[in-house]
């Protein structure tokens, strides 16, 4: 049978066509053809071919002769006839017959090339030869439609298990060149691979079975809205199978201290040194190459770098080798890395050396530029008292042989938690030592502790994406003020987290507010992953875990948190997955998941309304409304809350009674009747409480004994009470009753949040021209703590929490214009600057002594000149603010344009100065002008979303408090880019200025007949 035995020939080409999972096309992949696709089917006949098109023209070809072949045989085998000239039709011609059968033979071979090519032929991929050479191209798309990928984060069928990295940068030209070597696996089969990449200029591009020699060339198309590559395989990718995809490409260092980011300094010698770092975190490594960045795809990296001979470099892990090359360059190769995300990927490069010491097998290094290293000692220290804290504490071994500090110089970002290599800046690391204030040595070991911490919690385990940023960020606070309790009491860091606690919870109140954990899908673009990292959720994830650390026990703590690192290490997780190895631990008794759940996925905080009578309390919750006349929405909001409270007859906070709240109101049954009750025991729960009836009896307990209550708890009443008389739910004048027994306040706490909240009303006061108003609050708070400023020595003599109250309360006298302090202060200035600077000023009370001496022209030319020529940046940053505390205007224009200009002052410095500047009238209202005028040149100096621009912004409208400011300040915001004026920090910058206009309308007219 000669049909039969033709079809039988070629049975492969027509079941391959058929065969499905040679084309997987996901349901959320879009069509898209690409280059070599369009030239198969568009280009028959009309174009020159290439290799495979020729191969592919051939195949039809022959298709089509086999059956026409087997139509001849066919039509050989029948009778021909011709009928007569009698019939109704003539026979036709042999010329028409031959014609016919012409036409017929090439539709039927049309039909059968059309039926027998291979189905690829017809989709997005189309068809390559397996061994086929085409020429390379790169293709950038601007519609998602052209794109074989429609969704901002990366599909999970592709997985890299080992990334080969070669960069070989030039820090002069600001660019570098590179390569880089992915092993993937396939979990589904697929045509293409979808991976980040930003700003990358590819000339090459391969991939090969991870067994095979071959590589194949691939196609690559680039869509810059999402930042991502489409690599387009020659052969589906198998289920199960490995392969290794290469790209070579260049692109550009940053000047921007994002990415692969490189800068100038000036050393001792006046000499310009080159200098180049990291910043991954969040999505930064895209831009170096290309990449599965998104933090669940972790994998190994192996780095190779080439670099100048006079320059070092490091990375993550420790250095294999170094070798210099022909042309005198050097390429130094680190070990491959363990297995982690991409954000932590980091590498420094210039000239730079290093102290060291080993902590039970660990080489603990602080790098830093030639000239500084010696500075560093202190810092070296603290690192390895920290780390042997957490190497005890976790019980779980630290994961790389070496622990490197980088200090770089510049920077505006604080830290970064890279695995085996934290990246400071430099200023960090030079604080500490007992020659540095207590912000500064507090500052030193707070950072250490926070990304020291981070090794274990956000490096080994880590969240799966972005919206559960908590679980590191939160956790790391936490353990950074837990751990400093534990080995560094003296540092009292507890008040720092007290007045971090109150400060963001009145912003967790706030529209804005959204919850610790959100859904993955509300959180995709650069915008929404910036949210995440707002102060709030790395203060609101410490208050929490210290709430449930209270609750449970330390013990129970420790232990769920050692099984949740042991359970998870090397892998990335979810906000259930914590919660879960809590209940392991509590078993049944209590349901650790359920409680956190209610804290972590709805945004805002409670507030708890207490009422008492006889020995019934009764305790009502409902969300805290900044805005009371807008009521919540329809949605529930119902926390469970671990109540602690203490009593006159059993005021121990060290063991509080605690009743745990679960539905909206319950009732709590005293043993005995009580005199006052008082919750939020030491500050260790996430809630408001408000006393319906217990104000007078707790204000009557503060004048009488205020020590009944810790520190923690009386700064606790006055934040609480100011907050609600600013609502209207307590009258102010019972707010100022309260503070009254300030007279006998000794600690450090309670004063700093009285000064906080007075010092918020002075100056709310002050900015509507409110000045008879303002002076006589001044006079009422300086009478309240005459008898503190008064005990108070110009020295660094005391405990550190001493020394902090002291710098508070006369830096306070000496802004409010106190006789007796602004003598002292303007003595000490003056005979600091007839030295030319080199006598010493006590560091407790420098920052007052310059803002005192600023308010001469003699003294704010001097301290200019002396920012110049200051090393310590703990001292320069003391003369900067007394800079813009004076109330020159000329200077302080001139000072701003300093900034904005960067080379005297660097441009991120321009926060400091419009923060300070903005506690004075004349102030805050030339440098809202200033940056109204210049905000394009800031916007391109600093990214709205930045912190410093976030600093500039609520400096400027945190103060205004009329309609009028309202209008102008929408207005101006308005009249920018669209998406700028979304941003979280304008908006709520807007609703600040708000709630400040309810401030006054509610208390403006009371404070005035009180006052």
């Amino acid at each position: 049978m000669i049909e039969n035995s033709m079809f039988e020939e070629e049975p492969d080409v027509v079941d391959l066509a058929k065969e499905p999972c040679l084309h997987p096309l996901e349901p959320d992949e879009v069509e898209y053809e690409p280059r070599g696709s369009r030239l198969l089917v568009r280009g028959l006949g009309e174009h020159d071919l290439e290799e495979d098109e020729e191969d592919c023209e051939s195949s039809a070809k022959l298709l089509g002769m086999s059956f026409m072949n087997r139509s001849s045989g066919l039509r050989n085998t029948t009778t021909g006839y011709r009928q007569g000239s009698n019939g109704p039709c003539s026979v036709p011609s042999a010329r028409t017959m031959a014609a016919c059968a012409f036409v017929v033979m090439i539709a039927v071979s049309v039909i059968m090339v059309i039926y027998l090519l291979p189905k690829c032929t017809f989709t997005k991929e189309g068809c390559y030869k397996k061994n086929q050479s085409m020429r390379f191209i790169q293709t950038q798309v601007k519609e998602k439609n052209s794109f074989p990928w429609a969704h901002t984060r990366l599909p999970t069928t592709i997985k890299p298990l080992r990334y080969e990295v070669n960069l070989h940068p030039n820090l002069t030209s600001m660019t570098f060149t590179g390569s880089v070597t992915i092993l993937l696996q396939a979990l589904q089969a697929k045509w293409n691979i979808i991976l980040h990449s930003k700003g990358h200029n590819i000339s090459k591009a391969t991939i090969r079975l991870a067994v095979a020699s071959e590589e194949h060339n691939v196609e690559v198309v680039e869509y810059n809205k999402t930042e991502q590559l489409a690599i387009i395989v020659p052969e589906a990718l198998l289920e199960g199978h490995n392969y290794t995809l290469k790209l070579e490409f260049s692109a550009k260092i940053s000047p921007h201290y994002y990415g692969f980011y490189g800068f100038t300094y000036t050393n001792e010698k006046n000499e310009k040194k080159l200098f180049a770092g990291t910043q991954f975190e969040p999505l930064g490594l895209r831009t170096v190459f290309p990449c599965f960045d998104e933090p669940a795809f972790k994998a190994t990296f192996l780095i190779r770098i080439i670099r100048n001979k006079e320059h070092s470099a490091i990375s993550n892990m420790p250095k294999k080798s170094s070798v210099v090359l022909e042309n005198g360059l050097v390429q130094d190769e680190f070990y491959e890395s363990v297995k982690m995300s991409t954000y932590l990927v980091a590498f420094v490069v210039g000239e730079i050396k290093n102290l060291s010491q080993e902590v039970n097998g660990t080489l603990v290094s602080i790098y830093g530029i030639p000239e500084r290293i010696d500075q560093f000692h202190h810092a070296l220290g603290v690192a390895v008292k920290v780390f042997e804290f957490f190497q005890n504490y976790f019980e779980v071994p630290y994961s790389i042989n070496k622990l490197d500090l980088a200090a770089i110089p510049t920077i505006y970002a604080g830290a970064m938690e890279n695995w085996g290599l934290i990246t400071f800046q430099e200023q960090t690391l030079l604080h500490g030592t007992p020659s540095f204030s207590v912000t500064e040595i507090r500052l030193l070991r707070k950072i250490m502790a926070h990304e020291i911490a981070h090794q274990w919690l956000g490096n080994l385990v880590t969240m799966q994406w972005w919206n559960d940023l908590w679980l590191n960020e939160g956790f790391a606070t936490f353990m950074e003020y837990f751990s400093l309790e534990k080995i560094a009491d003296e540092l009292s860091v507890y008040e720092e987290l007290l007045e971090n606690q109150f400060r963001y919870m009145k912003i967790d109140c706030l529209k804005s507010s959204q919850p610790m954990s959100s859904p993955a899908s509300s959180v995709e673009s650069l915008q929404q992953i910036g949210r995440m990292f707002e102060p709030i959720n790395y203060f609101k994830g410490a208050s929490l875990l210290l709430m449930l650390k209270t609750y449970v026990g330390e013990d129970v703590f420790q232990h769920a948190l050692i099984r949740y690192l042991k359970k998870h290490s090397f892998s990335s997780i979810q906000n259930d997955d914590l919660w879960d190895n809590f209940n392991e631990v509590t078993g049944p008794t209590l349901d650790v998941k359920r409680i956190m759940k209610t804290w972590t996925l709805q945004n805002g905080l409670p507030l708890v309304t207490v009422q008492r009578k006889g020995r019934n309390v009764t305790v009502h919750q409902e969300k805290f409304i900044m805005k009371p006349e807008i009521q919540p929405s329809n949605e529930s909001y119902l926390w469970e809350i671990p109540l602690s409270y203490i009593t006159d007859r059993t005021n121990n906070s060290q063991y509080p009674s605690v009743f745990l709240l679960t539905k909206e109101s319950d009732t709590i049954i005293l043993p005995e009747e009580v005199e006052w009750i008082k919750f939020n025991v030491d500050m260790n729960g996430y809630y408001m409480v408000h006393y319906t009836d217990d104000w007078e009896a707790l204000i009557k307990q503060l004048n009488t004994n205020p020590y009944v209550f810790s520190d923690k708890d009386r700064a606790n009443l006055i934040n609480n009470i100011f907050v609600l008389a600013g609502i209207g739910k307590v009258p102010l004048q019972q707010a100022f009753e309260l503070i009254a027994y300030l007279g006998n306040e000794t600690h450090n706490a309670p004063i700093t949040e009285a000064l906080y909240q007075t010092r918020f009303i002075f100056d709310l006061l002050e900015k509507v021209g409110h000045l008879d108003l303002a002076s006589r609050l001044e006079n009422r708070v300086l009478n309240l703590l005459h008898n503190q400023i008064q005990q108070q020595t110009w020295t660094d003599d005391g405990s550190l929490s001493m020394r902090d109250l002291r710098s508070k309360l006369l830096g306070f006298a000496c802004t409010h214009n106190l006789k007796n302090c602004t003598t002292v202060a303007m003595k000490l200035f003056d005979d600091w600057m007839s030295s030319n600077g080199t006598q010493s000023i006590p560091l407790d009370v420098m920052s007052t002594v310059f803002k005192v001496g600023a308010k001469t022209e003699k003294g704010w030319s001097f301290l200019l000149s002396a920012y110049d020529t200051e090393n310590s940046e703990g001292k320069k940053e003391m003369i900067l603010k007394a800079l813009a505390s004076t109330a020159d205007i000329r200077n302080l224009y001139r000072l701003m344009k300093i900034s904005l200009d960067g080379n005297r002052i660097p441009t991120f410095r321009l926060s400091a100065i419009v923060q300070e500047m903005s506690q004075s009238l004349l102030g805050h209202l030339l440098a809202w002008n200033f940056v109204k005028e210049n905000w394009d040149v800031l916007v391109q100096k600093l990214a709205v979303r930045s912190y410093p621009m976030r600093g500039i912004i609520a400096a400027l409208t945190h103060m205004f408090s009329t309609k009028t400011r309202l209008s102008e300040v929408r207005g101006f915001f308005e009249t920018q880019p669209e998406d700028t004026f979304k941003y979280n920090s304008i908006q709520d910058g807007l609703e600040v200025i708000q709630l400040n206009i309810q401030w006054m309308e509610k208390n403006l007219q009371a404070l005035t007949l009180w006052l």
